[in-house]
């Protein structure tokens, strides 16, 4: 019986059709465009799961509200760390996504991005006075210095009318305010640039196409083993280079790589739900992204919100995530996936960080077991007027948070997204979850660095990255002038207010 089996030679491949995969694989075809690049994905279109509007539960992190990127001390000192960082990717994605737009290489961007206001909302003494030394910190960078502060319910009142409708005014309350705030649908953002790679030379994507095997050759090659879902087909790869952005389907290839690298690895499953408002009037009265404080024990991703969005060109209205508990790695993945991830490297990290991170077990059984009733107390903490018959359960999606090991604490959990490399540059591998799409850009720009160094030196790719990233090399947060003529220059190219 003869051989049907399909073998290709790629300079790199990329596993998982998401957004992170998307970037790279265009950053990598602007710099080079005589690199063949070659992507899998096993579901049947791209962004089906973590980057779509449905299951993204960011849809525009650029720190102006998410209070979980400005943690308190236990002195009562607010870090602005994070969030200026997160706020400094946001601002070069924002220059990446203009570039392809001015080239007409992606679609009309009213289609992915929108300007929609951020808003940070809290009640209580001790909040008002978090939020307060929360805005003293950030208002001070540059980054912030659009940001406005207000306790006047008046105020308050015009900027989230939806919010205040029925409150007790004799309650201490405060809010934020970033007008310069965006959604943007990375579903739609991802398609498009997915459509930008698959019509240029040497790039070929397969969908419904599953990774089974990855194993480094002596030369240090790789060798991919591949079966289409589909037509059974069967193909041998043998790249230069491997990128794996499989959003929570990342760890299972990491472990099977077995590179020493990713040793001790391991990953906690985190599902998400939404209440999707059905009432037209009420989604109407809401133009903006309100962000409160998480409960204690709750993991980032769960940071309640009551979010204005344009989802597949219709104004949609979201409160949650209600977090929840999964053995899954993908929304849709098999209930095997945490069982068969853990192994004898990482099984004792995991045992450690799942002991450290008793509360949030407790929070997740909680989350669990709530009914309608508790999840409409929960919305009614935002909006106070809130019917059930306006509002209705919907899945979200599913988030792996990193476990990894820690020499002080022996297996640690991480809230953040990771990148691990292997010492050669052969194979890069992205774990975990927020901020996740909205840094895509400078987390694969660190990929390209580790990966293609000696490229990147190349007076041609630093030159190309200049045009591409105006402020490429530069910080933002330390040089206004720069940042006010790259906001202007996005906005502009990108439709904003």
């Amino acid at each position: 019986m003869s051989d049907t089996t399909i073998r290709t030679n790629p300079d790199v491949i990329l596993i998982g059709a998401g957004i992170m995969s998307a970037t790279l694989g265009v950053i990598l075809k602007e710099l080079q465009p005589n690199i063949s690049i070659e992507i899998y994905e096993r579901l049947d279109n791209a962004a089906c799961e973590s980057s779509d509007a449905w299951n993204n539960a960011g849809t525009g992190h650029s720190a102006f509200c998410e209070l979980n990127y400005t943690p308190q001390a236990a002195d009562g000192t607010v870090s602005p760390k994070k969030a200026i960082s997160i706020a400094e990717s946001f601002e070069v994605s924002r220059q990446f996504w203009a570039y392809l737009v001015q080239q007409n290489k992606i679609v009309a961007p009213e289609k992915f991005i929108k300007s929609v206001p951020h808003l940070s909302f809290v009640w209580g003494e001790k909040n008002v006075e978090y939020l307060q030394k929360r805005f003293d910190i950030l208002q001070s960078n540059p980054l912030f210095k659009e940001m406005d502060f207000t306790t006047e319910f008046s105020r308050l009142q015009e900027w989230m009318p939806l919010v205040m409708e029925g409150r007790d005014l004799s309650e201490p309350m405060a809010a934020t305010k970033m007008a310069i705030g965006t959604d943007v649908n990375f579903g739609e953002l991802t398609r498009s640039m997915f459509n930008y790679l698959k019509s240029l030379e040497g790039v070929s994507l397969y969908f419904n196409s599953e990774v089974e095997k990855l194993k480094q050759r002596k030369d240090g090659t790789w060798r991919i083993k591949v079966s289409e879902l589909t037509s059974k087909q069967k193909r041998r790869v043998y790249p230069k280079f491997i990128f794996i952005g499989a959003g929570g389907g990342s760890l299972p290839l990491l472990e099977n790589a077995n590179i020493p690298e990713g040793k001790g690895y391991g990953g906690f499953p985190v599902s998400g739900q939404w209440l999707k408002c059905t009432n037209p009037e009420i989604i109407a009265k809401h133009d903006v992204k309100v962000y409160g404080k998480a409960s204690v024990g709750a993991p980032p991703m769960s940071v309640p919100h009551i979010d204005s969005r344009m989802i597949n060109g219709e104004k949609q209205l979201l409160f949650g995530p209600f977090a929840g508990f999964s053995t899954r790695f993908l929304k849709n993945g098999s209930y095997s996936d945490l069982p068969l991830s853990i192994q004898f490297d990482n099984i004792i990290p995991m045992i450690i960080a799942g002991i450290k991170n008793i509360p949030l077990t407790r929070y997740l059984i909680d989350q669990v077991r709530q009914n309608p009733k508790d999840r409409m107390n929960a919305l009614r903490e935002y909006v106070p007027s809130a019917r059930s018959k306006d509002w209705k359960l919907e899945r979200a999606g599913q988030r792996v948070q990193v476990i990894k090991k820690d020499e002080k604490e022996g297996g640690i959990l991480e809230f953040g997204t990771e990148v691990i490399t292997t010492n050669d540059g052969t194979l890069s591998v992205l774990l975990g979850a927020s901020p996740g799409a909205s840094t895509a850009v400078t987390v694969m720009l660190d990929v390209v660095q580790k990966c293609f160094k000696n490229e990147l030196n190349s007076a041609e790719w630093q030159s190309k990255l200049k045009v591409i990233i105006p402020s490429y090399g530069q910080e933002l947060n330390e040089n206004e002038k720069l940042l006010s003529e790259v906001r202007k220059i996005t906005s502009e190219v990108l439709k904003l207010n």
